[in-house]
């Protein structure tokens, strides 16, 4: 069972700090990439048009959505980089590999449940949808598309936190030493 002494919680404490910082910087990347790709699909009014329609179902695939996925795949590599480098400091325990399809697992669990409160916000039918006023998709910061990318975000980030801790960087750390103790048991009981 984990050892929870002052030393290890105010660790915790300043890993969470970091990978908020990170986190932070993550999600200007994240609304840079979301303003770039409206800005290139004529705006934020643009973002509810339907590129693909789901054969036999009632559902599409609308901008909105894909600018969800990209924007999360391109802060989620960013924030990979960072967390492993100066948050979790795993670099040295682990390949690079090892860590980033765990993370980005960890991280499109995370992406889909934002995805679904993204939907929710800008989906005029649904019951926590963004309203106008103060939010419209006329232009700039009162961009229900903008609004509700940042508080997907926000409501993601902790859990992301959570299992990135526990799970991603830490069982990838722990392998080598586990393999290291197995290589150090004698091999010979006669010695």
């Amino acid at each position: 069972m984990a050892d929870f002494t002052p030393e290890r919680m105010m660790r915790t404490v300043h890993q969470f700090l970091r990978f908020a910082v990170i986190g932070a910087s993550g999600v200007v990347v994240n609304m840079a990439v979301a303003v770039i790709m409206n800005k290139l699909h004529g705006g934020t009014a643009n973002a509810q048009h339907i590129i693909w329609s789901i054969p036999a179902t009632d559902f599409n695939l609308r901008f909105t959505a894909l600018v969800w996925i990209v924007a999360f795949l391109v802060a989620n590599m960013y924030n990979f980089q960072l967390n492993r480098t100066f948050t979790f400091k795993s670099a040295q325990h682990a390949s690079w590999w090892k860590e980033f399809w765990p993370f980005l697992m960890v991280g499109s669990v995370a992406a889909a449940i934002g995805l679904i409160i993204k939907i929710a916000l800008t989906n005029p039918s649904s019951p926590i949808y963004l309203p106008d006023p103060p939010f419209h998709e006329n232009a700039g910061l009162a961009s229900r598309e903008y609004w509700s990318q940042l508080i997907a975000i926000v409501f993601t980030m902790p859990v992301n936190f959570v299992v990135n801790k526990f799970w991603t960087f830490r069982a990838v750390r722990r392998r080598p030493i586990v393999e290291q103790e197995v290589d150090l048991a004698p091999v010979d009981a006669k010695d």
